[in-house]
């Protein structure tokens, strides 16, 4: 989400985040190292480059006692075995927990096809709950620093339910933003539905 997520007036400005792009291992608001909130390849048990607790980083507290003593007991058992590998891959193995690219992907695919299938002229009551579920990631959302940034997303650019159309476009502006800030290239919104519904004209997908 990037999970993501936006009322009529925006967020003060400031100078970027590092929740844009968290480096390698996050803490979560207990203070402890996230794996949903981390991508894989980035969780290092042992590791000593931290990234603050979410509720205390901007007061720049480091991580508790507890946290280090675990991060030294984890390197302390890798220093005992050198002559084991510590490549590690760029997902989890399969049947493991997500780590935070794997969840951002299956959320954004979850959203941009929903938006594919909500109807065009939808009730009153579909655009409430199209509403409640947008406006509910960045309280429930497992990665902290994710939901936190899709909040502020969500209140500079508040989501657009009137129609199928326009929520499949809202949501590919919102998806672009969020690459944007990790460097990745922009998809063309004018395919939302090519790749989302149709599939290819092509028929590779049929």
């Amino acid at each position: 989400m990037a999970a993501a997520s936006s009322s009529s007036s925006g967020p003060s400005q400031s100078k970027p985040s590092t929740r844009n792009m968290p480096p390698g291992m996050v803490m979560g608001p207990d203070g402890k190292p996230c794996k949903v909130c981390t991508a894989f390849r980035n969780w290092q048990p042992g590791t000593t480059n931290y990234t603050e607790p979410d509720s205390n980083r901007d007061a720049k507290i480091w991580p508790t006692p507890d946290t280090v003593r675990l991060v030294d007991a984890q390197k302390q058992k890798q220093n005992a075995t050198p002559d084991t590998p510590s490549h590690r891959g760029n997902e989890p193995p399969p049947g493991c927990p997500p780590d935070v690219e794997q969840l951002g992907r299956a959320t954004w695919t979850f959203l941009h096809t929903t938006a594919a299938y909500y109807p065009e002229k939808p009730t009153p009551t579909q655009r409430v709950n199209m509403l409640v579920l947008l406006r509910s990631l960045p309280l429930l959302y497992p990665c902290t620093w994710c939901a936190e940034d899709f909040g502020k997303d969500i209140e500079k650019s508040p989501p657009d339910v009137s129609g199928r159309t326009a929520l499949s476009r809202w949501l590919c502006e919102r998806h672009n933003e969020v690459n944007e800030k990790l460097g990745k290239g922009k998809f063309d919104c004018l395919k939302v539905d090519e790749r989302w519904k149709d599939g290819p004209p092509d028929g590779s997908c049929d």
